[in-house]
């Protein structure tokens, strides 16, 4: 099939390389020019495993091309996937408009049947307004607009699209059905689900997802509070909550709260969307409020431990993405602990794997970056962890203990036992379980 992806962005190219890697042939669109220039050169713009492969395969054998040329892009493609940036506005609602100045665009340059998919994270309604918009100035027997959210996670993109656990198609047209049918059926192969339903109930059903999976976040993060206040172990409880088959055993670990660009952005725009339709959605706010403030839990007990004085202090961090597997620092949580200690005078020593030159960008020289994890720990008075990198799970203690001022960790992801830490002579601090001292 002919697929054009109006979009280069995470969701975007992931989409246009796993769906040449089927055998389409994909032009991918961006008004950016030079990453176009460098994605034709070679350059995957994005740090994501597995991509790299998939990428320099395709492109070699001429499938996966790149243009800023929306109009060379869709001439011959059967299906216009648009997954174009939507972020949030100071209200918290999604901002679409990236998305309808395209729909604008094509409203003047199709001249054959075009099945027009939201591909992007889209409040609920999107698709009649894109419909509308592309109405202006096409006969609507001449496309037909869908909704398939991505449910992409990073670090396992491309094995979550290769392998989808569902796809999920939002169409009342049964022209368009069958073409997102036969699209999406060498994916689904070992016999996982594609849903079709309507619209709105696809755009929601994304939406009603991360929301959903961000509460049990923020729920495991007030028990792991509560478990600190009480002198019981977040663990134990969450081992004990996790084989109930009802409840599961993921998204239970408690830590720092959500970042990146799904899960704050989506709990946001779900939250407005219920706010414009006159719902007070308690829990969503709640879970906003909570995520909040547990970004600046680890930041608070640095701060308490040197008695709310870190000047001359310098604290060691090991991890900044919003999680591991990824070099996006959107909502990370290590860069609301970063600026709080450095408001609070203390001077912060970072590693990261990927995610430095990221972070280098929005500092300014004020973090000092590092070759290795442990070049960080020299003269450090502290280690702060932020990200839960595969890396940092079996360091050597006595080489963290040697370069660092005082034994002191603040885990803010649980990758150690503290029973561990007592027996490696460590004062550890982590999230819902009791301090140990050294």
């Amino acid at each position: 099939m002919n697929i054009a992806v109006v979009g280069t962005g995470y969701v975007g190219l992931v989409s246009g390389t796993c769906f040449a890697e089927t055998g389409n042939n994909v032009i991918c669109v961006d008004i950016d020019k030079n990453k176009v220039e460098r994605m034709r050169n070679g350059e995957v713009p994005i740090y994501e495993p597995g991509l790299e492969i998939l990428f320099e395969r395709n492109t070699k054998q001429g499938r996966l091309k790149f243009t800023t040329n929306l109009e060379e892009a869709v001439k011959d493609a059967e299906i216009i996937f648009l997954a174009l940036p939507t972020p949030p506005g100071e209200d918290g609602s999604a901002d679409l408009s990236y998305i309808l100045g395209v729909a604008k665009d094509l409203s003047k340059i199709i001249t054959d049947y075009k099945v027009i998919v939201d591909k992007s994270t889209v409040p609920v309604g999107t698709a009649e307004r894109v419909h509308a918009a592309i109405a202006e100035g096409v006969s609507e027997d001449l496309f037909d607009v869908v909704s398939n959210p991505e449910f992409l996670r990073e670090g396992v993109a491309v094995e979550d699209f290769l392998k989808p656990d569902r796809v999920v198609i939002g169409t009342t047209s049964e022209k368009a059905r069958e073409v997102m049918r036969r699209l999406y059926e060498p994916f689904v192969r070992q016999g996982n689900p594609i849903y079709f339903m309507d619209e709105r109930s696809a755009e929601m059903t994304k939406y009603a997802a991360n929301s959903y999976l961000a509460t049990r976040i923020s729920f495991m993060n007030e028990i792991a509070n509560l478990c600190e206040k009480v002198g019981a172990n977040v663990d134990n409880v969450r081992i004990g909550m996790g084989s109930d088959t009802r409840i599961g055993k993921r998204f239970l670990f408690s830590g720092i709260g959500y970042g990146g660009s799904c899960f704050p952005k989506d709990v946001q725009a779900l939250a407005k969307t219920a706010a414009e339709n006159d719902y007070d959605f308690k829990i969503l706010n709640s879970v906003m409020n909570v995520n909040t403030g547990q970004k600046t839990v680890l930041s608070q007990k640095i701060m308490q431990h040197y008695g709310n004085d870190l000047q001359g202090k310098t604290i060691a961090v090991w991890g900044l993405a919003f999680k591991p597997n990824t070099d996006d620092i959107r909502e990370a949580p290590a860069l609301y602990i970063i600026d709080e200690l450095l408001a609070a005078g203390a001077k912060v020593k970072a590693f990261d794997p990927e995610a430095m030159e990221n972070v280098s960008k929005q500092y300014n020289g004020s973090v000092q970056m590092t070759e290795d994890q442990y070049e960080a720990l020299i003269d450090a008075d502290c280690l702060a962890i932020c990200t839960e990198w595969s890396v940092f799970r079996t360091p050597s203690f006595d080489v963290i203990k040697n370069l660092l001022k005082d034994p002191v960790i603040f885990d803010g992801r649980n990758l150690y036992s503290t029973d561990l830490m007592e027996k490696k002579g460590f004062r550890y601090s982590s999230i819902g379980r009791n301090v140990v001292e050294k």
